[in-house]
């Protein structure tokens, strides 16, 4: 809703949707005199659009008979189905102004900002390449001596808005490997149920495996430095990705978030190094790195993100949390 619609809009449109709601239903401001949330609980077995074209037509009829056409013009309506099913043609993301109308109103407000940060990334990457050339030389020679198999390893991620690409590393693995193992070990650690003490030699629980048959001896060394992420610079100059956002999430992750961790998809574009990164790395606890990921979407400006670039080096170098 817009709030340039005075008082008595307000009222009126939240007594239409207090008509709308059955005592099981909950409704309150999802964001005050702006956004009004309901969730309409118990819906039965019918299918998703029967039950979306129902409730629409209930509350949009209630919102006609208290508004004006003038004041009904400002409002917005949009539905969501909980809990998602996750399937490889749908990612189960809604646009940023269905679920997460607020979204779409700071957006606009940090468009000149966004525009600075688009340019920044461009040209941050562009001479990152070149001055780090010769260190880009150097380990793909390392990998190509260290162990059969390409040089660049590709992964299928997931973007902002949950567009996937391909996100580029150096190939720190063996060529020929299962990602089972990692996908289970993800899977507990994402739900919180990776036992401490299993996971890391200081009972601390760590994002990535610290025992992986499948890394070789340059890739255990790339991991340590976070070197092998170099190739992501590609990335943020192909516009996929930032020099400072979320770590984007490979798709199998995706299938274990809760609902609330999807939001760190919609926020803002990943990154290679990000908040969390450089508060402990991969020693917080999944649900630590999620708000983490949040609060830097919220509190964002382009002196934090100055100042997450001052800190990667030392986080990079001192390999605390790496591996």
């Amino acid at each position: 809703m817009s709030n340039g619609n005075g008082h008595n809009a307000f009222s009126k449109t939240v007594s239409a949707i207090s008509s709308s709601i059955r005592e099981t239903d909950i409704a309150g401001w999802y964001k005050e005199r702006a956004a009004l949330g309901v969730i309409f609980a118990e819906l039965g077995t019918a299918d998703k659009t029967s039950i979306l074209t129902a409730l629409r037509a209930k509350v949009t009829a209630a919102l006609q008979s208290s508004l004006r056409a003038e004041d009904l013009s400002h409002v917005r309506i949009s539905f969501h189905c909980f809990p998602d099913e996750w399937n490889d043609h749908d990612t189960g993301l809604p646009p940023t102004t269905t679920l997460y109308p607020d979204l779409a109103q700071r957006d606009e407000a940090r468009k000149v900002s966004y525009g600075i940060k688009q340019a920044i990334d461009a040209l941050g990457s562009s001479m990152a390449l070149i001055i780090l050339s010769p260190i880009f030389l150097a380990i793909a020679v390392a990998i190509k001596l260290s162990s059969p198999g390409p040089i660049l390893f590709r992964q299928k991620r997931i973007g902002q808005y949950g567009v996937p690409f391909t996100c580029l590393k150096f190939r720190s693995m063996h060529a020929v490997n299962d990602s089972q193992i990692h996908k289970e070990y993800v899977t507990r650690f994402i739900a919180g149920s990776v036992d401490a003490g299993v996971s890391d030699t200081d009972d601390k629980v760590v994002y990535k495996l610290t025992a992986d048959p499948r890394v070789t001896r340059v890739g255990r060394l790339l991991r340590k430095t976070s070197l092998d992420e170099l190739p992501q610079l590609l990335n943020v100059l192909l516009g996929e990705m930032s020099l400072v956002g979320p770590r984007p999430p490979i798709p199998y992750e995706l299938e274990a978030y809760d609902i609330w961790h999807r939001r760190r998809l919609l926020e803002v574009k990943p990154g290679i190094t990000g908040l969390w990164q450089v508060n402990g790395r991969s020693r917080l606890r999944f649900d630590d790195m999620v708000r983490l990921d949040l609060k830097y979407a919220q509190a964002w400006s382009l002196g934090l993100d100055l100042k997450i670039l001052l800190r990667t080096p030392r986080a990079v170098f001192s390999g605390d949390g790496a591996h």
